[in-house]
């Protein structure tokens, strides 16, 4: 053999060892993603399972969103009442609250897989993940901290370093994040004040800083009126003011520059502790007062058992207006109760959900009226449907591929055919609903379709 040819020979398997190398390690800067995940299905959608039967347990359950369908594939570990979920945007960490234990689950969606759980100090139904690393908030109104009598506080839960860091926020209920996590709004009952937080500057294992705000951790913004809710735009966080309904004065949507913490002028609208932004309309839901209106004062309201309704606004934020305040012959009336869940489909449908709403009926024994907590504002025709269902309104997800949104009410998973909005019956779902043991407390897509 020549010497040129044994080069050769050294050279191709140099070269043949380093493209080894690329392929089998991660790129610098982030993990790898499988090709496919475990279970071979592209369009999967999580359910959160609560049971209380000692002969099933609970967890995430895996649906093929595609067919709504339940895979044959093992569950992901989530105690035994998992319920709010929290998505990352990327969808590449999913994570659930435990009441049953207090704990918080967090799974990596590409491998699906646990990263591990922590326990925080109560109950919450407040979390998010704001980027794609494996770092959520939750917001825990009757926290302890060591020393102190009052409760509330915010968690950092670092699945990353295993790590779990508490801010002390007096009455924490609700945390909203910006886009890059780098801000956080706290809503805490019974206040006029939000409190933003930079959580990267927060000392563990006990942050104490909002005792001496305003400081590099903590800013207490007061010049609100019972803030329960923030949608945030970029810079800019639309804050709802719940007003009357939780024991202030008039509900209003208000601005919040996040850079300077400047306050804006409120907008009076009928009711506002849920908000979603679709372009430069707003849309708001709530009750506006403990009650709600009555029914029969508003003109859209179709004729019903239940004795108060919700409202739905539209703010038009081009003109900072919102034609629906206070004008019982425009007025969007849906069911009551608190709204904390909405979601909107490619169709324009804004599906608006609650808790301790007036049932009416019995969905499972139907006669007459049947109504609960949800309500679907078809923008096409200014119209609302009623679904003829009962219970609590726990999860909503829509897609932008499928002509369905699923919708966790009452413990059960309906699935609505959105070119209608009634139930999607075929030979997968004869009865619109994917049969799935235990209480359905949430559910959200990990895939983009």
């Amino acid at each position: 053999m020549s010497l040129g040819a044994c080069r050769l020979k050294k050279r191709i398997l140099v070269l043949a060892v380093g493209l080894w190398a690329i392929l089998s390690f991660p790129s610098c800067g982030g993990s790898s993603r499988p090709k496919d995940p475990p279970s071979g299905l592209a369009d999967r959608v999580l359910a959160s399972q609560g049971v209380t039967a000692t002969f099933s347990f609970g967890g995430l359950v895996i649906l093929n969103g595609y067919n709504d369908t339940i895979p044959g594939v093992a569950h992901l570990q989530a105690g035994n009442s998992p319920g709010l979920m929290a998505v990352s945007p990327t969808r590449n960490i999913a994570a659930t609250f435990d009441s049953a234990s207090n704990n918080v689950y967090a799974v990596d969606t590409f491998r699906e897989t646990d990263i591990g759980n922590v326990r925080i100090q109560g109950p919450t139904s407040s979390m998010v993940f704001p980027t794609a690393q494996a770092i959520g908030y939750a917001a825990i109104p009757t926290a302890t901290v060591s020393g102190f009598s009052f409760l509330g506080a915010v968690d950092i839960l670092n699945f990353v370093t295993s790590q779990l860091t508490t801010i002390a926020v007096s009455n924490a209920q609700t945390v909203i994040a910006n886009s890059n996590g780098t801000q956080l709004l706290v809503f805490s009952n019974d206040s006029n004040s939000v409190t933003v937080l930079s959580p990267a500057n927060a000392v563990p294992p006990v942050d104490l800083s909002c005792f001496s705000a305003p400081n590099t951790v903590c800013t207490v913004v007061p010049g609100f009126d019972r803030p329960v809710w923030a949608v945030v735009n970029g810079n800019t966080a639309y804050i709802l003011n719940c007003g009357a309904e939780c024991g202030g004065v008039q509900a209003s949507v208000q601005t919040l520059d996040l850079g300077t913490l400047a306050v804006g002028t409120p907008i009076p609208v009928n009711g506002a502790t849920i908000g979603l932004l679709s372009g430069s309309q707003l849309f708001v839901a709530g009750k506006g007062t403990p009650t709600g209106p009555l029914c029969t004062s508003i003109a859209s309201a179709a004729k019903t058992a239940a004795t108060y309704c919700g409202t739905l606004d539209i703010v038009d934020l081009s003109t900072m207006t919102d034609p629906y305040y206070n004008n019982p012959s425009a007025e969007i009336a849906i069911t009551d109760g608190f709204h904390d869940r909405i979601d909107m489909t490619t169709h324009g449908q804004v599906f608006v959900g609650s808790y301790d709403c007036t049932n009416v009926g019995n969905v499972n024994n139907p006669s007459g009226e049947v109504r609960g907590c949800l309500a679907i504002y078809r923008t096409a025709d200014n119209s609302v449907v009623i679904p003829p269902d009962n219970g609590d309104v726990d999860g909503l997800q829509s897609f932008t591929t499928r002509d369905v949104e699923y919708v966790a009410e009452g413990g059960n998973l309906r699935v609505y055919y959105t070119l209608t909005d009634t139930l999607l019956i075929n030979d997968f779902l004869p009865q619109g609903t994917i049969n799935i043991v235990g209480y359905v407390g949430d559910v959200k897509a990990i895939d983009f379709f």
